[in-house]
This record gives structure tokens, C-alpha cells and sequence, in this order.
């Protein structure tokens, strides 16, 4: 079984219900609706149709909705683009018509681009493709010229190396998105170049105003996020960290990539977050039908660095064959999982826990890491049990039981966690047990004189009071004491 899970973008490739029914046999885990394109309604025409093959399935499949956040781009040109050669002379007009650009300079869509620029700056355009350097701050005008040739188009998008542009994180189009993602109702809601904590709080105060309850995802693309104390503030305002590779490498240097990926997440994980790696993981397979050898160094270095997703984005929104990515992908995370280095840990050995369930879920890892356990299973409300689980390295499956459907699609994201929908209500912890193995025996997960951790609250149904661990042996649940009327386990 792969732990590693699979997000997906949807896009013109996937927004039929039968290339939607494909990524789902495939085995995707999260679809991502991206809010930079699309109108509302196609995005909620294609959550319709994620529910619908999610359902026929039987498979709890998440939806992401992604805010565009302000990005920053070059405005028109009259011609739809030109060719800059180095050393050539180009000016970023913020007070030019946004259809006027030509051959001397172009508008801007963000009008404060000149007081947050300073002479001697490196702008990146259309994702470093084109390197411009400030050589004066005219007014509205900023004067620069070309260190390499390239071709500009209408309405790439601007970073400055090294980070520091004032832009707010959630833009007029962001509020609106926030409440048709509330409408769809998104189980997670990504917020794009976050300056903060603030700005999560913020972005989840708006989900939740709008009638939402979506997850929060931190996108880290800003140079200046990943500084300490900052970076600290971002996971911890957040449910959900997305290292994005593309915006993020534009702004410190693809080289200083591979070492921040790996400090985020591991850092997420020690502070209890999910995460994921984006950007370019399978780019080569929007046209290929195999991906590069480096594409499957670049999936397995982030499942062995502790990943809990991989994302794929032009792959499933504009490639030729989305299902097949995702099959490909998942080959490359089963066989990176075989390794130690992901099946063993000693996360948070040594540390006091200040809650009893997130005591509980630790102690359960140790006990599968050490002895002959099969699987872990947790009865849990709101999913929390087993995302602590699942900071754990461990070979070992984690089954999250719940009642509740919004739970299961929650932690469709957790790295180990397989989600079961229960649907009859567990009246009572030895209730909960013979229900705990049923399932898992009927799904194939479990068999007779198999050990299975089971761990709940003794008032079920009550969120964040999982305060019992028990060592279940398959078969022997069948002769746990039946409760008597009026006594309680």
C-alpha cells in the first residue's frame, strides 16, 4: 500500500466526469481546483464530478481549493510580445496603459512595484526565464536593463530575488474565491505567498465568516518566509504546508532548493504539520508516457525526506494522459517507502506531551515500531489522533475510523493513514473494537492472530478524547464481554 499520498490538479484534461473516474482508479489522493484559472462554476461542476467517481469508488478523495494570491505580472503588449536582448534598455511603467506595452517598456498590474524596488535589484519574469536589473526608480518608471535574451509575452509574472515585495497576501479576487471555495465546500483552502501567520489567520477567518471549514494550506513561496521566527509562525497558523518550488526557487535560487525543502519538512513535521512538495515533479510526462530519471530521483528524495504528498500540477491539468502520471508517480513512492531511513523514527523521543490523544497517538507508534503489530487503527472525531500518528515514521498502516465523512477526506492527506467511513454509531469502546476489526477484516487489512493497536476515547464521540490504547489479537475480539443494559465498559 502506498503512504505516500498523490494531489492532483484539475484543468481542461481532467474536467470531464470520465478523465475525473481515471485519476480516481488511478489512486489520487487530493484533487486541487487552482482558482488562478477557471471560472466558479467550472470549479464547482468539477468538485461535483470528483463526488461523484469519489462515491462509485468508494475512496475518500479531498478537494484543495488554491487561492492566486497576488501575483505580481507585466501588464499587455500591443503586438502580444516582444524580443529583449542582453543588454538592452526596457522600463516597468506602472503608470502606462495596461495594452501599451512595446520594444522600450510595458505596465504593471501592481502599481506599488516602484517604491518596493531598489536600484541594483534582480527581477525575475516568467519564472526567472528573463533577469532584469534595476538601474534607476523614476517615479512610476523603473529603468532596467537585460542581463539575458529571452522573449516576453503578455502578462508573465515578476519576482524580485531574494523576496521582499509588500504585496498583500489575499487580494480582492482571493476574498471572492474564499467564498465559492465555502460554497464547494473545499476540505482544504491553500493561501498563496503568505507573509506570515497573520495572513492564515486571516484566510481562515474568512473561510469560516463564509460557512467553510476547510484546512489551511501555507504556501511558501516568499524569501523571507522561510527566515525564523517566522517560518515557526506560518506552520503553526496553518493545518498544512506546501513547499512550491516554483515561486519559492525564483526568489532564494533553484540551488538552495534542495535544502530548503528538506529543513520545511522537517520542520513541519516536528511541529505536527502535513506536508506537501510541488512544482515540476513529473513535468516532462505533460507530453512523455515515462517521466525522466531525474523526475524519479526528485519524487523519491521528497517521500524519503518525509513528505506526506507529492503534487502534480500542467501533469494532470494539461497533460495527455493525467491517470497515467499518477500510476507512475505512485510507483516511485511505493518503492522509495522500502527504505529504513522512512519505516523507522524517533520523533519527539524524550519530549513531554502537554495532551493526552497526542500522548496516546505517540505511544502507539512506539508499540507498532517494536513489536509484531500489523496495523494501528484509531477511532478518531476530528482526525487529530492520527496526524500525530503519522508524524511517526513507520512501516506500519494506520486505519483512521470515523464517522464522519468530512474526516475521512481530511486525512486522505496524512502520510500512512487510510480512512474508513463507519456508518453505524459506536455506542461503546468494546462496541467500538468488534467494529474496529469487522472493518478491517472485511476490507483485507487484517487476519486471524494478527496483533492490531487499537486506541479511542471512553466517551465516544467526543472530539480530542482518545485516552485508551489496546492491543487487539484478530479473533479474539469476537469474545470481548458484551455490555449489559444499563453498565457502562
Amino acid at each position: 500500500m502506498r503512504r505516500t499520498k498523490i494531489v492532483a490538479t484539475l484543468g481542461p484534461a481532467t474536467s470531464t466526469q470520465e478523465s475525473i473516474d481515471a485519476i480516481v482508479e488511478a489512486g489520487v489522493n487530493v484533487v486541487r481546483l487552482n482558482f488562478s484559472h477557471g471560472s466558479p462554476e467550472e470549479h464547482k461542476a468539477r468538485a461535483e464530478m470528483v463526488r461523484i467517481a469519489s462515491k462509485n469508488a468508494n475512496r475518500s478523495v479531498a478537494i484543495l481549493g488554491d487561492l492566486q494570491g497576488p501575483k505580481i505580472r507585466i501588464d499587455r503588449f500591443k503586438d502580444g510580445k516582444i524580443e529583449l536582448k542582453t543588454g538592452d534598455k526596457f522600463i516597468l511603467n506602472a503608470a502606462l496603459d495596461p495594452n501599451a506595452g512595446d520594444q522600450h517598456q510595458v505596465g504593471l498590474t501592481y502599481k506599488r512595484l516602484p517604491k518596493d524596488v531598489n536600484v541594483d535589484d534582480e527581477l525575475w519574469l516568467d519564472d526567472g526565464r528573463l533577469v532584469l536589473k534595476v538601474t534607476c526608480i523614476d517615479g512610476e518608471k523603473i529603468h532596467t536593463i537585460a542581463l539575458n535574451s529571452w522573449e516576453l509575452s503578455d502578462n508573465k509574472g515578476i519576482n524580485r530575488r531574494g523576496g521582499g515585495l509588500s504585496a498583500d497576501a489575499l487580494t480582492e479576487k482571493d476574498i471572492a474565491d474564499i467564498q465559492t471555495a465555502a460554497d464547494i465546500g473545499v476540505d482544504f483552502l491553500a493561501v498563496s505567498f503568505p507573509r506570515n501567520g497573520d495572513d492564515l489567520r486571516l484566510a481562515r477567518k474568512l473561510m469560516e465568516e463564509a460557512g467553510g471549514k476547510a484546512a489551511i494550506v501555507a504556501k511558501v513561496e516568499r524569501a523571507e518566509s522561510i527566515i525564523q521566527p517566522v517560518l515557526d509562525d506560518l506552520i503553526k497558523a496553518s493545518d498544512v504546508i506546501m513547499v512550491a518550488r516554483g515561486d519559492l526557487g525564483v526568489e532564494i535560487g533553484d540551488a538552495n532548493l534542495p535544502e530548503v525543502q528538506k529543513m520545511l519538512i522537517k520542520r513541519s513535521r516536528e511541529l505536527d504539520r502535513a506536508v506537501i512538495t510541488a512544482t515540476q515533479m513529473m513535468e516532462s510526462m505533460i507530453t512523455n508516457n515515462i517521466p525522466t530519471r531525474a523526475e524519479v530521483f526528485d519524487v523519491a528524495n521528497a517521500v524519503m525526506d518525509g513528505t506526506d504528498a507529492v503534487m502534480l500540477s500542467g501533469e494532470t491539468a494539461t497533460g495527455h494522459n493525467p491517470a497515467l502520471v499518477i500510476e507512475a508517480m505512485g510507483n516511485i513512492c511505493i518503492e522509495a517507502e522500502h527504505t529504513t531511513a522512512v519505516s523507522k523514527s524517533s520523533h519527539r523521543v524524550g519530549e513531554c506531551f502537554e495532551r493526552t490523544d497526542e500522548a496516546i497517538a505517540m505511544a502507539s507508534m512506539y508499540l507498532a515500531n517494536q513489536m509484531d503489530i500489523k496495523a494501528v487503527a484509531s477511532l478518531t472525531e476530528s482526525g487529530a489522533t492520527a496526524r500525530w500518528m503519522s508524524r511517526i515514521s513507520s512501516g506500519k498502516p494506520i486505519y483512521a475510523l470515523t464517522t464522519h465523512k468530512s474526516t475521512c477526506r481530511r486525512v486522505s492527506i496524512y502520510r500512512g493513514v487510510y480512512p474508513i467511513y463507519v456508518d453505524e454509531p459506536l455506542t461503546s469502546p468494546k462496541a467500538a473494537n468488534r467494529i474496529v476489526i469487522e472493518q478491517m477484516l472485511d476490507r483485507g487489512q487484517v487476519k486471524d492472530g494478527d496483533l492490531v493497536i487499537v486506541t479511542k476515547g471512553d466517551l465516544v464521540g467526543i472530539d480530542g478524547g482518545s485516552n485508551m490504547l489496546k492491543i487487539i489479537k484478530v479473533g479474539d475480539h469476537l469474545h470481548e464481554p458484551q455490555t449489559k443494559p444499563n453498565e457502562t465498559d
